[in-house]
């Protein structure tokens, strides 16, 4: 990308042009190590900014708790409210073949071709948290073209899931009533995170385990402390496919927007994401440094074959790899 391209990238997703984003994302998600330099100089040019013009909301729950559904509901909710959303949504990738289904646009059929709703499925990679490596450069992407409201539907397999919560303003937990395991909803991991606990699917022949399901939560969520900011986590019943509690799930979103705002609690949040988000970026340029240092390489396959056949131990084989990997630093 020459100096020409980089102005037509930044004009293109000031602009809101559609393809220029995909592209932009696209650039910023790639691993080629030309293709980040020019992602960092175009994430420069579009300015790196704390300020409160945005809404960045994260939605997480276990598989079947219906994610996608819920995300197109509130998202066709905020677009009667004229907000302009997009929605980054995580899909596993096979540790197998490598691949990703990416399938979310087709779980959200209302939502596609509306000028003021993105869709941009990502794969994990291998990445941990249920987001990917570049979810903050893309919301950065998304909020320099205008959309006003951020979605990001993680994968919603563990406990790892609270990753989310360090690059967004507000986590929603989904809840599945009658799972099996309410003791689940107890885990205080991510309990102490979220900032709103949705009961999905509280409808028909369910409504009454969900009603069950709240009072487990509410008892849970008592034995818990209060989070600095004042703000006290509630716990709504959600029917996505009926659009009950939708309503009632944004207007709880938008009293911690308002409240946060006022008190400076958000500004300060997501300074402290900042500062996490360079630590982060340190740590995995030190490991890619790691992994492409010749000291390295020239042991690495011997010691895992060693480590594998019990000849040497794994402390031995991680400090051999260190001391090959800091013997020429102070060169």
């Amino acid at each position: 990308m020459n100096r020409l391209n980089l102005q037509a990238y930044i004009a293109g997703v000031k602009s809101c042009d559609r393809r220029t984003v995909a592209k932009a994302i696209t650039l910023v998600e790639s691993t080629n190590y030309q293709d980040r330099a020019l992602a960092q100089e175009l994430l420069g040019s579009l300015g790196v900014s704390t300020r409160q013009n945005s809404y960045r909301i994260g939605v997480s729950g276990p598989p079947g708790v219906g994610k996608s559904t819920f995300i197109e509901s509130l998202s066709l909710h905020l677009l009667s409210l004229k907000k302009r959303v997009a929605i980054l949504a995580v899909d596993p990738t096979s540790k197998r073949s490598g691949g990703s289904i990416l399938g979310d646009k087709t779980r959200m059929g209302r939502l596609v071709g509306n000028p003021d709703i993105f869709i941009r499925p990502s794969p994990t990679g291998d990445t941990l948290g249920g987001v990917t490596r570049k979810t903050r450069e893309t919301i950065l992407i998304l909020e320099a073209a205008g959309f006003d409201t951020i979605l990001v539907e993680t994968v919603g397999v563990g406990q790892s899931e609270t990753a989310v919560a360090g690059m967004v303003d507000f986590f929603t937990l989904l809840h599945l009533p009658g799972a099996g395991d309410d003791l689940q909803g107890i885990k205080r991991g991510i309990m102490e995170v979220a900032d709103v606990i949705v009961i999905n699917k509280a409808d028909g022949q369910f409504l009454e385990t969900a009603k069950q399901a709240e009072r487990g939560l509410k008892a849970a969520l008592s034995l818990l402390s209060a989070a600095d900011s004042g703000w006290e986590s509630e716990i709504l019943l959600v029917s996505s496919i009926n659009n009950s509690g939708i309503a009632e799930c944004w207007d709880c979103m938008w009293k911690f927007y308002s409240l946060m705002s006022e008190n400076g609690s958000l500004l300060n949040k997501r300074r402290e994401q900042n500062v996490n988000w360079m630590w982060t970026l340190v740590t995995d340029d030190l490991l890619e440094c790691f992994n492409n240092h010749p000291g390295v390489q020239k042991n690495l396959e011997d010691l895992k074959i060693a480590v594998s056949n019990e000849t040497v131990t794994p402390v031995k084989a991680a400090t051999t790899l260190m001391q090959a990997f800091t013997n020429d630093l102070g060169n």
